[in-house]
């Protein structure tokens, strides 16, 4: 990334690393054996650099600041701790300030708080926590983990006692106190993210009544609406009660120790206990106060060296907004892309030629037996860029039917005009990390759909079929991309029947079950004998339950001189968004 699009970064000429010797004893830094690197916080980011910085260079001084009481734990396991699938409460904890010390020789000080960053003389102001004691510490490179926190809406009663939010292990204490206190009860999850998602699912395995209430026309905004309305449906079947388009206006104490919540819409729930997971946002006082650049999406902006706009202060992490491996900037809060990014900077500060290559944004969740993936940009974000794409949707099975077990797996795949990757989302409950791994992978190293037609992957019955999803869906993009016209699910919703007929393909027994309104029926079997009962002067769109029977129709009907399109997706799609359409207020209507 060029950071001159942003401020005058500096440039490669400008010295990050202080020379080995002696430094000015007056600031605090040290008179001989190496660099001082003071480290503002722990967990992925902080505890990352540290333990690399130390593995590159034995002489460094390295100092790592944090407030609270531990400094690597699993916070990506907090829900699942509180759902009791983690059983003890110590797997949570991945290193401690003693082992850091004894295997690192890291000087780690929990229950201090860095106050301010004092740029030009190089020092932070810290407070030690226990004592009140307030010292300055001199650095010759600062690394800031400080990580983000739950946005925690001004909504009256927020800050009763059975509403919480989580981000740390005293948190997860507070919530498991009050969900083994309310056996059988009620609980409500505000926000339908990544946390409160696996908040609700975990909460349910507690045996509690949830409620998820999102303010949005969906959860898991990454997904596209047909691909999230997928996971409304399994919310709802698995006695999740979601409420869409909803907000809260207010909490207020209910009978012995409960919660009243009252509603936007005039609804008013009691609940046991609230989960506030509304959101995150990077914890950029410090870096702010100081001066340093932030990035349009609220982080401190980094290129791709990971420096801030001070040569001398690096961040990583929750707090840092990098450069986007598909342009722009990226704010892409995950473990997995701070672990890699406190890497590179330790790296880099050990004097090896790394750089950051760019945030694509994977994410994966889990949702009661369901599983939701996604890479790359998604509708909205190619839309509000005004990229030209094209997308397709398959559903196929994660192994061959015939070997037990197998489950439907629905992929999604935006792509160029000239074929190239832009993103893919997944939703099932067996095999969706293996496909978005190959998928995400693909996009890294910008492949085109017929390079995923081309993979070689594993296959054996318990795991894959000849022919992987993957490279089913490379297939179908190929097509489109040779000039097979395919409409989605809101086209179908919209047509005008005046200029385009609905064309069932399936067998009877399946239109029993359900169909489109509006469609006719011809089984792709009795297809070619039946051509004259089809008109010539409108569009045909056909469809069947998944695609692949629209697609042999459509090869049958282009041939005979018809004029059609195939539904991306099939009726499966389109009865997941009908179905899901069923429950939205009808006060407010739907938004195509």
């Amino acid at each position: 990334m060029n950071g001159n699009r942003f401020w005058p970064f500096p440039s490669e000429s400008d010295s990050v690393l202080c020379p080995v010797g002696v430094l000015d004893r007056d600031r605090g830094l040290p008179t001989a054996g190496g660099r001082r690197i003071v480290i503002v916080g722990g967990v992925a980011g902080g505890a990352t650099a540290a333990t690399r910085l130390r593995r590159l260079d034995e002489y460094a001084e390295i100092i790592l600041l944090e407030r609270g009481d531990t400094i690597s734990h699993a916070t990506c396991g907090l829900p699942y701790y509180l759902g009791g699938v983690i059983e003890r409460r110590e797997s949570l904890l991945l290193q401690n300030p003693d082992s850091l010390r004894r295997r690192y020789r890291i000087d780690v000080r929990v229950r201090h708080e860095v106050l301010r960053i004092l740029r030009d003389a190089r020092e932070v102001e810290v407070r030690n926590l226990q004592s009140g004691e307030i010292y300055h510490l001199g650095y010759d490179h600062l690394i800031l983990a400080t990580g983000a926190a739950p946005v925690r809406p001004s909504i009256p009663g927020a800050d009763l006692d059975r509403v919480f939010t989580l981000r740390s292990l005293p948190d997860i204490d507070r919530i498991m106190r009050a969900a083994t206190a309310s056996p059988g009860g009620r609980a409500a999850v505000v926000g339908g993210g990544f946390i409160g998602l696996e908040m609700a699912e975990n909460l349910a395995r507690r045996g509690l009544q949830v409620t998820l209430i999102e303010a949005a026309d969906q959860v898991l905004p990454p997904l596209d609406r047909e691909m999230a309305a997928l996971v409304h449906n399994h919310l709802r079947q698995n006695g999740i009660d979601l409420r869409l388009r909803e907000t809260v206006t207010a909490f207020e104490p209910g009978d012995k120790g409960s919660l009243v919540l009252c509603l936007r819409s005039g609804a008013i729930l009691s609940a046991d206990l609230a989960i506030l997971a509304v959101g995150i946002r990077p914890e950029v006082q410090l870096a702010a106060e100081a001066g340093l650049a932030l990035g349009p999406r609220g982080g401190v902006l980094v290129d791709e060296n990971l420096r801030t706009s001070d040569p001398h202060i690096s961040a990583v992490g929750d707090v840092a907004e990098v450069p986007g491996l598909q342009g722009g900037t990226a704010w892409v809060p995950l473990a997995g892309p701070a672990s890699r990014q406190a890497r590179l900077t330790a790296d880099r500060l050990g004097g090896l030629p790394v750089r950051y290559r760019g945030a694509q944004g994977t994410g994966i969740v889990q949702i009661l037996g369901l599983t939701a993936a996604f890479t790359g940009r998604n509708e909205a974000a190619l839309r509000n860029q005004g990229l030209p794409f094209h997308s397709v949707i398959i559903t196929a099975n994660s192994h061959v039917g015939y070997y037990p077990g197998a489950c439907p797996i629905t992929l999604k795949l935006h792509f160029a005009p000239d074929g190239k990757i832009l993103g893919a989302q997944a939703v099932g409950a067996d095999g969706v990390d293996k496909r978005m791994d190959v998928l995400a992978t693909a996009l890294r190293l910008g492949a085109t759909v017929d390079d995923l037609a081309d993979l070689e992957l594993c296959y054996a019955p318990p795991y894959s079929s000849p022919k992987d999803p993957v490279n089913i869906l490379g297939y179908v993009a190929g097509n489109v991309l040779r000039g097979e016209r395919m409409v989605d699910w809101r086209q179908v919703m919209s047509r005008d029947p005046a200029s385009t007929v609905l064309l069932d393909v399936r067998e009877e027994s399946e239109r029993q079950a359900d169909r489109i309104e509006g469609s006719i029926h011809i089984p792709l079997n009795q297809l070619r004998e039946r051509l004259s009962e089809l008109p010539r002067d409108r569009e045909i769109i056909v469809y069947c339950a998944v695609g692949l029977r629209g697609h042999i129709a459509l090869r049958i009907l282009e041939q005979n001189g018809f004029r059609v399109a195939n539904l991306s997706g099939g009726l499966r799609i389109y009865a997941a968004v009908r179905e899901d359409m069923k429950h939205t207020d009808p006060a407010v209507g739907y938004c195509m």
